[in-house]
């Protein structure tokens, strides 16, 4: 029997399903299959979709090919055509067991419906899956998947559904089982984080699942929230960011623009002076506190006035780790029927806008040195900081350890010690 081979594009949500689907894959019994679970996030992210598909297909000569995965969501058919691809597999089917066990060899060969994708807006709960962690140092729980609101730039809705909550209790009880196999830290992962709780009973927020995961695991050292909305942040978030010393003083926000007309034709529910306040209040609260941001460069209608807002919102939020995109046009959402940016002009604000991130960045690890810092190893050679800097070690280190660590210098993207 040999082990399927996987492959993940994308998200951590993706990553923590490859590692389910993992699971399912040899409790079923099936071998010899190559899985290409993608991404549909850019027109950029399933170009390089099929040529994964492609390349796997090359080095595993004669195994059925199964893709999934968001771009599998959301385009079937483009995957289904190609002459490599054995199954097409939908979000939700792909964290059903019992697809797993359909898909063994023969049956896998004697089927002839290439394609199973069901409407994923008819899902109504988190599927019931849940991995014990992946990785030696850090644990992602899934907390939550879909996506209730409609960006105007945005297919993933289309992919994941709507958004639906895993029950505080389940979330509880998981990592309480993660911190007894040694996990030091763990991730709450998701679509759209801050949406937690709005399809359960009492409609709980995000802060309240942080609070009550600390206060009910009180042997988990480091509580990571992997990204949200900044706007939905709730009262009891920001008493967590500002009390408890277990949760991460590090925020990934979904901020994508600078601009208040390009946020409202985006869709978007903040605008500049919030997103400001935002990160105002919470390095009040949490001074050592760092965030990350999604900045989308070049969305339609954006002059260079618009861009500039962009840029300025790197200082004027104080952004440390910057994710940019430069636009996409998806087909099916209403920013691709929108007037256009030309191309040249779209990839050079996206490199002038990391160039701006490249410089906060280095505005950051220089602050560092000299500090000492509580570091997870994750591997010999490499941690990461409580507010999720990388840190190189010039000695080997034990997987998955808690360490402080003298910051001695910084190569421009992550410290040494």
């Amino acid at each position: 029997m040999t082990a399927p081979v996987f492959s993940t594009l994308g998200c951590r949500l993706n990553a923590y399903e490859t590692e389910a689907m993992k699971e399912m894959a040899e409790a079923a019994g099936l071998s010899g299959a190559v899985v290409v679970n993608t991404c549909a996030v850019t027109a950029e992210a399933v170009r390089k979709a099929r040529q994964e598909i492609r390349r796997l297909s090359r080095e595993n000569p004669g195994a059925p090919v199964i893709v999934t995965g968001c771009a599998a969501q959301t385009e079937p058919e483009t995957f289904a055509a190609m002459p490599e691809v054995t199954r097409v597999i939908g979000n939700h089917e792909k964290m059903q067991p019992q697809t797993w066990v359909s898909l063994r060899a023969p049956d896998l060969i004697g089927e002839t419906e290439k394609i199973r994708v069901d409407d994923i807006m008819s899902v109504k709960e988190t599927a019931g899956h849940l991995i014990d962690g992946f990785g030696r140092h850090r644990a992602y729980v899934q907390v939550q998947n879909g996506c209730d609101h409609r960006c105007t730039f945005c297919i993933i809705p289309y992919g994941r559904g709507n958004s639906r909550s895993v029950p505080a209790g389940v979330v509880v009880e998981q990592i309480k089982r993660l911190v007894g196999r040694g996990f030091n830290e763990v991730v709450l992962t998701g679509v759209d984080l801050t949406s937690w709780g709005a399809d359960l009973p009492g409609t709980p927020r995000l802060g309240d699942l942080v609070m009550r995961i600390l206060r009910l695991v009180p042997d988990l050292p480091r509580l990571r929230i992997s990204s949200i909305d900044s706007i939905e942040a709730d009262d009891n978030l920001m008493l967590a960011i500002a009390t408890e010393a277990r949760l991460m003083p590090h925020l990934h926000l979904s901020l994508q623009a600078g601009d208040d007309m390009i946020l409202k034709r985006m869709k978007r529910r903040h605008g500049r002076d919030d997103a400001i306040r935002f990160c105002e209040e919470a390095r009040r609260l949490r001074p050592d506190i760092v965030f990350g941001a999604d900045i989308i460069a070049g969305f339609p209608t954006e002059t260079d006035s618009m861009f500039q807002n962009s840029v300025k919102l790197v200082d004027d939020c104080g952004l440390t780790f910057l994710h940019v995109f430069p636009f996409s046009p998806r087909k099916g959402t209403p920013a691709a029927r929108m007037p256009a940016v030309q191309g040249p002009v779209i990839r050079d604000r996206a490199a002038r806008l990391r160039e701006a991130g490249e410089a906060a960045l280095r505005r950051h690890l220089d602050a560092q040195l000299g500090r000492t810092h509580r570091v997870l190893t994750e591997g010999p050679r490499l941690g990461r900081t409580e507010q999720f800097t990388e840190v190189a070690f010039a000695s080997d280190q034990p997987e998955g350890a808690l360490m402080d660590l003298r910051i001695a210098g910084h190569d421009g993207t992550r410290l040494t010690a």
